[in-house]
């Protein structure tokens, strides 16, 4: 059994060579996945719901109370990206049970959503509290506390991606140990089919992908709303006083 990184072919583009990894066309797939779901939900809405249209209500609404819930309403902008990279995550999981690999088990994914929410937290922050504002938080409550206070800001994005990351591949990792031991030990038991590599591999892949992997993309979801959330806490307690 090889553990490797997602395989990646060539493409040639007006001579300029382009990899395009696995993890990318499992993407656009997921997003097809999604779009075609969304759509689906979506189309022709009425003022008294249909089922489809009673669940894509419940989803956009239980997204809506989540972030103001823990943003405030506020950040009620947020509810978008917030479901968007829940539900990528999740669909990008839960898509190795058609045999893909998932896009969650690549760092560079999980890593460019912790960047995006990166990004997010700063421009809150300078835009709440003004640049003034924002690198004096740098050298509270002292300032020594400077290069500490960075280094925290440097690791929320590590953390984020290597977190969901580091679960979802790990996850995958045992399964498949899992599943090869089992057919190893189906062969050294001289069994004429491996017996002992069906069903159990199976209940654990639920857990591992469908249990974890919600898990995982709800962690990243409620991280990311704390870490925006706390970067505008002086803004929502001014307008909370007014």
């Amino acid at each position: 059994m090889n553990v490797h990184g997602p395989h990646y072919f060539t493409v040639d583009i007006f001579g300029a060579e382009i990899k395009i990894t696995e993890s990318i066309v499992v993407g656009w797939i997921v997003i097809a996945i999604i779009t075609i779901l969304i759509l689906f939900v979506t189309h022709n809405m009425k003022k008294v719901p249909s089922k489809k249209q009673l669940i894509a209500e419940m989803i956009v609404t239980t997204a809506n109370n989540m972030v103001r819930g823990n943003m405030g309403n506020t950040y009620m902008r947020f509810a978008p990206y917030m479901a968007t990279i829940f539900f990528y995550s999740l669909f990008g999981t839960l898509i190795c049970l058609f045999g893909f690999r998932p896009v969650t088990s690549d760092f560079n994914t999980t890593l460019t959503w912790a960047l995006l929410t990166f990004v997010m937290i700063h421009y809150c922050k300078i835009r709440n509290h003004g640049i003034g504002g924002y690198l004096k938080e740098y050298a509270e409550p002292v300032a020594f506390m400077v290069p500490l206070n960075i280094i925290d800001e440097l690791v929320k994005p590590v953390s984020l991606s290597f977190r969901h990351f580091g679960n979802i591949a790990g996850d995958m990792i045992i399964t498949m140990l899992l599943y090869h031991s089992l057919i190893a030990l189906s062969s050294a038991i001289h069994l004429p089919v491996p017996l002992t590599g069906i069903g159990l591999p199976a209940i654990l892949s639920v857990y591992f992908d469908l249990f974890s992997g919600t898990m995982q993309a709800f962690i990243f979801v409620m991280l990311s709303m704390v870490f925006i959330g706390s970067a505008g806490e002086r803004e929502e307690k001014s307008k909370k006083k007014a």
